[in-house]
This record gives structure tokens, C-alpha cells and sequence, in this order.
């Protein structure tokens, strides 16, 4: 089969297409056909040696796949040969056919496109996990989504208004912010022709923003804690600025602000160095188990046409190169897959 394979770290543009041997599925895993194969700042940073998780090398890239099941590893009961399914990994999906956890995947219908499906494994679940379970999103409440053009920040946008909030969507150029509207946001910033915290004080009547949902980081976290209201919370889901910050507790007790982490890998996986105890494998079948029912609803929110997860292209194996330069110029709007 074809397969970009990562030898070394180091630039996106240094993986090899090879033809390598077709994986087998272990126990408790699913061979699948990948039908799409998402393009992310995460893949990325994994590529370059930077991501928290080093798969050994070489190793195949690729974490948020969609595809068919087309081999069941021992011990597989919950899932068949020919299930549609969306499922998110550590590697592997830059190919014809990849491996993956039985657990981590989630069936999908007919009505969502492989491509749409690679918003399913980790973007969606992660606004979803870090909006409804750490930051207690209420309806009617002010949502403030950074990189809101970007994979990320489309998926706050529309899961924050299927829960009911009001969304203020902030990006750099004016096709980022016609996607953020597009995916429902209420109120438009461009952070590049206008002082953020002026204008979600502006919004908002002076109070600021309840919840805000960061993957950018840098000068927007900075701008957060500005705008943020009494009580408030700031999830930074990702640094896409290049910029860690650093959070000045003073101004967190001042406003009464929550900082909360958010890792969705957590969630869905087991990542010790050892095999989890007897008490950890129960505390990770209860994570699975919440998991699966968000997934349950972010697939029904589709249908019911609450999300569009867009894809901003698709692009052969062969053209990876072209994928991830949206990803590094920061022009992508959406969701950039390869199709095997």
C-alpha cells in the first residue's frame, strides 16, 4: 500500500510516499480503508519531533481518519466488516489502510462524507469535551472562539451554538470570517483591523466574554484575560501562534477567572507508560463510555444540520506538501484531508 512515512523529524516536506506492507490488525483493533485522512497544525507538530506524543520512528502519520472496516482483530464484538466509522489515533492514517483501536471508534451514517468525517475523531469532541464538561457552556452565555476560520475554531463556533450560546468569532482576513459566519457565529472580529478587547467589551456591554475557546495562544490568550468576564473561563486548546503563554495569576484572582486545560487524548486513550491498574481501566472505560455518547450527539447535531464541518480541500497523498502549507502560512479555512 501507499504511505507517507516519517524517517526522521523534521519538515513536513521530508516524509517519503512508499509503498510499504499492509498492516494487520491485533487484538482489540479494526483494519481500515481510509476514505480520509485530516491535515492538522497536531500532525504537524509530530512530524517536526515537537508534538508531546513521539511515536517511534519511522512511523506513518496521520491521527483523525474515516474510513471502512475492512478486517476485525481478536476479541472485536462491537464493530463489523463494512461499518463506516471515524476514529482518531497516534499515527498511521497518511495511508491506503491503517490500524486502530477498536474502542476509539465511532460508527458513522451514510449521510456523513469521509471527509466531513475526519472533524469527528478529535476536533469536534474536543470542543464538545472542553465546552460542555469543563467550562459548563450555558445557553445564552458569550462564547468567544479564536482561529475561528481555522479546523479548530470552526468547531467551537458550531458547537457552542448547538449549545445555546451567543458566539463572537475572531480571525485574521476577511474569507476566515465569512466561514465563521457561515458555521453560525453571531458577531464577527478581525483581529487584524481591530482591538479585540475593545470590541468584545463593545459586544458584550462592557461585561466581556463568559467562555472563551483559544487554540491560537500568543497575543490572543493576552487579549483574553483582558476581555474575559467576572467568573469567566479560558481554555487554551493549542499554541497554532507559535507563542506558550504565560498566565499572570493576579489577574485570574482579580476576576475570579478559570484557566482550564483540556487534552482529549486523556479521554479516549490510555497514555501512561505502563498498563493502566485495575482502578485506572475503570476510570478510562467511564472516560470511553462519555466519549461515545458525545459522539452519539455530535453525529445527530450533523444530521439535524447543527454542523457542516467544512473541509477547506482534498488532496491526494501524493500532494501532502500542498496540504500542510495551509496549515503553516495559517490560510486554511476548515477542515484540509488527504484521500488515499
Amino acid at each position: 500500500m501507499r504511505a507517507l512515512v516519517c524517517h526522521a523529524y523534521g519538515p513536513v516536506d521530508s516524509l517519503k510516499l512508499e509503498d510499504v506492507p499492509k498492516p494487520q490488525p491485533a487484538p482489540g483493533e479494526v483494519l481500515v480503508k481510509v476514505g480520509a485522512a485530516g491535515v492538522s497544525f497536531a500532525a504537524m507538530l509530530g512530524i517536526q519531533g515537537k508534538h508531546q506524543n513521539k511515536p517511534p520512528l519511522p512511523f506513518v502519520p496521520g491521527n483523525e481518519i474515516a474510513g471502512e472496516v475492512v478486517a476485525l482483530g481478536d476479541g472485536v464484538t462491537d464493530l463489523k466488516v463494512g461499518d463506516r466509522i471515524a476514529t482518531g489515533g497516534s499515527r498511521g492514517g497518511f495511508a491506503e489502510y491503517c490500524v486502530t483501536v477498536a474502542a476509539n471508534a465511532v460508527t458513522i451514517p451514510d449521510a456523513l462524507p469521509y471527509a466531513e468525517a475526519t472533524n469527528f475523531p478529535t476536533l469536534y469532541p474536543t470542543a464538545y469535551g472542553a465546552l460542555k464538561w469543563k467550562a459548563n457552556l450555558l445557553p445564552g452565555e458569550v462564547l468567544l472562539v479564536h482561529g475561528a476560520g481555522g479546523g479548530s475554531g470552526l468547531t467551537g463556533i458550531e458547537v457552542g451554538k448547538a449549545m445555546g450560546a451567543v458566539v463572537i468569532a475572531s480571525a485574521g482576513g476577511a474569507d476566515k470570517l465569512a466561514a465563521a459566519k457561515e458555521a453560525g457565529a453571531d458577531h464577527l472580529i478581525d483581529y487584524r483591523k481591530e482591538d479585540l478587547r475593545t470590541k468584545v467589551l463593545e459586544l458584550t456591554g462592557g461585561r466581556g466574554a463568559d467562555v472563551i475557546y483559544d487554540p491560537v495562544g500568543g497575543d490572543a490568550f493576552a487579549a483574553s484575560l483582558r476581555c474575559v468576564a467576572p467568573e469567566g473561563r479560558i481554555i487554551p486548546m493549542g499554541f497554532a501562534s507559535g507563542t506558550i503563554p504565560q498566565i499572570p495569576a493576579n489577574i485570574l484572582l482579580v476576576k475570579n477567572v478559570t484557566v482550564i486545560g483540556f487534552y482529549y487524548g486523556y479521554w479516549n486513550g490510555w497514555g501512561g507508560k505502563t498498563e493502566p491498574t485495575p482502578k485506572e481501566a475503570v476510570a478510562l472505560a467511564h472516560r470511553r463510555a462519555m466519549v461515545a455518547d458525545a459522539q452519539k450527539e455530535l453525529t445527530r447535531w450533523f444530521v439535524e444540520g447543527k454542523l457542516k464541518a467544512l473541509v477547506a480541500g482534498k488532496y491526494d497523498l501524493a500532494d501532502w506538501v500542498k496540504a500542510f502549507k495551509l496549515i503553516e502560512d495559517r490560510t486554511v479555512v476548515g477542515k484540509a484531508v488527504l484521500v488515499p
